[in-house]
């Protein structure tokens, strides 16, 4: 098992927040960490900032986690990979995601029809692309060149080249297309007791696509902390827990609740959202449970975080990404390089 780490957030985007994530990830590939991967939402885009990341590190993986698919062309995000890939030495991995309703019809300004059929398309035509084939396609989302207009079909000049492609999936029918045609596999709402909600779809969509799960990597994390008292630590990461569960997404479609649900949390997801639909913000956090919390974090002793670790080796689990909890910089490192050291034992 590999090991991952996260450049930013849905809110980043200040100046100094940008420092302090440079100067995280710089000594993180000191540290060993194999690979960063950089958010998207409403803040920093995943872009820009890793660009500048790959001519700050030597050695790490470049993930874009994830780049917007209704934020940008296919032929522009072919573009923006085969660059990457030009710039880092082939350490780029392009992410792709779908986002959702909120983002995508809210920020975006795009129809949130049909992602999937959207990602297949985009997928399609990036992989044409850096193939160095002209960008002749027929789809429902996407005509090249745009029918009635004076555009033909167009190659790209940069040199073809294989960029692996990772998708961040969560609903069924978006992990068997992950399953199907991507290199990898970004997961969220994850828990190592209950692989199966995800690795099941994952493998369904392998097996019709004449592949197998161990033909991707798969790719989750979770928020660390060495401790002998977890109780803070969980109370703390309940607010967090209720704005996903409640918000990432609109009140009919939240694939990260729907995750959960799958997981064996389908009645405590379903209450946590309800209350933060009504704006009940306190009270959903209240109605986390415990052991949800429990099951998506590595909080406790050494030997509590070992015996997690192996759970998530056991469970298939490829990269792992650390986010390690903490307020200064140092306990952060501190923390992330025992969980790096840990890994690799676990892993030889």
């Amino acid at each position: 098992m590999r090991t991952a780490i996260g450049a930013g957030s849905a809110a980043s985007g200040k100046k100094r927040d940008f420092d302090r994530i440079v100067s995280f990830v710089v000594e993180a590939e000191k540290l060993g960490v194999d690979q960063v991967g950089t958010a998207e939402a409403w803040g920093l885009d995943a872009v820009s900032t890793l660009a500048f990341l790959a001519a700050r590190t030597e050695r790490m993986e470049l993930v874009t986690g994830i780049m917007q698919i209704s934020a940008r062309t296919p032929s522009m995000t072919a573009m923006t990979a085969l660059s990457m890939a030009a710039i880092s030495g082939d350490r780029f991995i392009l992410g792709l995601g779908a986002s959702g309703p909120q983002v995508v019809e809210g920020l975006q300004g795009q129809e949130f029809r049909k992602p999937v059929t959207r990602m297949r398309e985009v997928i399609e035509i990036v992989r044409m692309a850096c193939r160095g084939e002209k960008l002749e396609y027929q789809g429902e989302h996407y005509v090249l060149p745009r029918p009635g207009g004076q555009g033909k079909a167009l190659r790209l000049s940069q040199e073809p080249g294989h960029v692996p492609i990772y998708l961040a999936t969560l609903a069924p029918r978006g992990l068997e297309l992950t399953g199907a045609l991507a290199d990898g596999w970004l997961g969220t709402s994850f828990t190592p007791e209950c692989p199966e909600a995800h690795t099941e779809h994952l493998r369904r969509g392998a097996e019709q696509a004449g592949r197998s799960l161990e033909d991707l990597t798969l790719c989750v994390g979770a928020s660390v902390a060495f401790t002998d008292d977890p109780e803070p630590l969980i109370k703390a990461a309940k607010p967090t827990m209720a704005f996903t569960l409640g918000a990432m997404g609109s009140p009919t479609t939240n694939f990260y609740n729907d995750a959960f649900k799958r997981a064996g949390f389908a009645e405590e997801a379903s209450r946590v959202q309800s209350l933060w639909v009504e704006g009940k913000r306190q009270e959903a956090a209240d109605a986390v449970p415990d052991e949800l919390i429990l099951r998506t974090t590595l909080y406790g002793n050494e030997r509590h975080v070992r015996d997690r670790i192996r759970l998530y080796r056991d469970a298939g689990i490829d990269v792992f990404r650390i986010d390690p909890a903490g307020g200064a910089a140092s306990e952060k490192l501190d923390t992330l390089g025992r969980v790096v050291e840990i890994i690799r034992q676990e892993s030889a």
